[in-house]
């Protein structure tokens, strides 16, 4: 039988200390939920411990040391993985529809998230459901993905207040509102 729940976009930003899970470490994650329309319905973020055994890229603790205010934010207060992640799953249950995640980039995005509900819960609720920003824009501008990276779309796309922080919940809700514009975009080049 069909699912007739709604679907429930989650625009998802993650920090790690490296590009591989499990081999790195999330370090913190931010999820905004919200339908098509711009309704904001709920937030999640938390910060995690290390993972045990994983290592840090170097590369990537090197951009780190430039990042000083975001490095403070993702490291207070860090809450064991598996309760983070299985506090996320409750969240997710919810809101009430079927969890859409949204991401740019979505391929390292959710392989975090990903990895980290299949490692400690033993599941992930979004069930592969995913959807890519930049490939979203390629879409709607004609234009090959590798062109549309944040920096390179029209500015009316994004809200005054789009705030590009790399703190996790901070870039989640300006992707969120950015996915909405992308989204109505779409709707009037369509109509």
């Amino acid at each position: 039988m069909m699912n007739e729940r709604a679907d429930i976009y989650v625009a998802t930003d993650i920090e790690s200390n490296g590009p591989s899970p499990g081999h790195h470490s999330m370090l913190s994650f931010g999820s905004v939920a919200f339908t098509s329309d711009k309704t904001i319905i709920s937030s999640f973020t938390r910060n995690l411990e290390l993972l045990q055994g994983a290592g840090e890229h170097p590369q990537t603790m090197a951009w780190w040391r430039t990042q000083q205010d975001a490095w403070r934010a993702c490291r207070m207060n860090p809450t064991p993985p598996g309760r983070a992640m299985n506090d996320y799953v409750t969240w997710l249950r919810q809101l009430g529809g079927r969890p859409v995640f949204v991401a740019h980039p979505v391929a390292f995005d959710y392989a975090f998230i990903s990895w980290y509900l299949w490692q400690f819960v033993g599941n992930d609720p979004f069930e592969r459901r995913a959807l890519d920003i930049s490939s979203y824009a390629s879409a709607v501008l004609g234009r090959p993905v590798t062109e549309c990276k944040r920096e390179n779309m029209p500015k009316h796309w994004f809200d005054r207040d789009f705030v590009h922080n790399h703190q996790a919940l901070d870039d989640a809700m300006g992707y969120a509102k950015l996915t909405c514009n992308l989204l109505k975009e779409r709707q009037s080049t369509s109509a």
